[in-house]
């Protein structure tokens, strides 16, 4: 008996509603960049400059007595938050201490991490210090430019490879549907207020291919159906090729969601970011896959006659890769 979380024929319509979904989603974008904009994100050393001591002690943080610790060394505004997690054993209590760069200094000094170290010694003797990192300001500054281009790049690959495969109305879905993902991801970040790092500009890049992957398989049936049923209507043809696809897409989706879910709840602190941000592009991943770029596209419109000359035909390694 094989599990099946959709049935193994399905005929939902989904462009019944498409104006509602599409504005939605164009809704969450502007909302999305007006709170990158208005409220910003909570960037990590990685882009700030900087640095960070993990600090853990057998007794309860108390971020007061900290901060007040560290006023009398004079390094400007200094961010102390108290790190909870499930795995965290009842004695074990853990806080970060961000430091940002000083004017001048291309890191916090040596001197003045363990000036912050002793200060804190006083307050809680038990207190122990596993990592401390650093960056400096123009590395930094870097790194927001590499990782802006990264993703940037990443998005103008898949529009040429989604133009030179199918057409160019599908690029345009396809690439609609990345950044839809991102934009939304960057949002939701910002509200939270995540620490935002290089670790999320990696899971920003795996949603893009994570997204592409799922379109792709849409489009393709896409095409196949649009030469099958040469004179059914796109939309039918695109709710068919959806509905086929449907139980795929949900068992995919579905059991990456179980392991990020599980390293989500158990996974710890260092990695949550990480993960969210994964779990979250799963989710509107799939959601875009559907419901952004298959509407651009059923919008947009395709031609219909697909015989075009395989430049593979003849070799009988032709469709070794199909």
């Amino acid at each position: 008996m094989r599990l099946k979380l959709v049935p193994s024929k399905t005929s939902w319509d989904f462009f019944q509603h498409s104006r509602v979904t599409f504005g939605a989603s164009l809704a969450a974008m502007v909302a999305s960049v007006a709170l990158f904009l208005v409220v910003g994100l909570n960037y990590g050393i990685d882009f700030r400059g900087g640095t960070t001591i993990r600090t853990e002690s057998e007794r309860p943080v108390d971020v007061g007595a900290f901060r007040q610790a560290i006023q009398p060394l004079g390094l400007g505004d200094i961010s102390i938050t108290e790190v909870f997690d499930p795995t965290f054993e009842d004695d074990q209590h853990v806080a970060m201490v961000r430091i940002e760069a000083q004017e001048g200094d291309e890191s916090v000094s040596v001197e003045t991490v363990l000036a912050v170290e002793a200060a804190l010694k006083a307050v809680d003797s038990s207190v122990t210090f596993p990592s401390v990192e650093s960056v400096g300001p123009k590395v930094s500054g870097e790194l927001v430019l590499t990782a802006v281009i990264a993703v940037l790049l990443a998005i103008a690959a898949v529009l040429v490879y989604i133009w030179l495969r199918f057409e160019w109305q599908f690029s345009l879905g396809a690439v609609a549907a990345l950044v839809h993902d991102v934009v939304l991801t960057i949002g939701i970040f910002s509200v939270m207020q995540i620490q935002f790092d290089l670790a999320i500009i990696a899971a920003l890049l795996t949603i893009v291919g994570y997204s592409l992957n799922d379109t792709v398989v849409v489009f393709d049936r896409v095409r196949e159906n649009l030469i099958k049923y040469r004179k059914k209507p796109i939309k039918d043809v695109l709710n068919l090729s959806i509905n086929e696809t449907l139980s795929r897409t949900v068992m995919t989706s579905g059991t990456t969601l179980l392991a990020l879910i599980a390293l989500l709840v158990l996974g710890g602190d260092v990695i949550r970011g990480f993960v969210f941000a994964m779990t979250w592009g799963v989710i509107v991943g799939t959601y875009s896959s559907i419901f952004v770029a298959s509407n651009i596209l059923l919008h947009l419109g395709t031609k219909r006659d697909w015989s075009k000359p395989d430049a593979n035909q003849g070799n009988q390694y032709g469709s070794a890769g199909t």
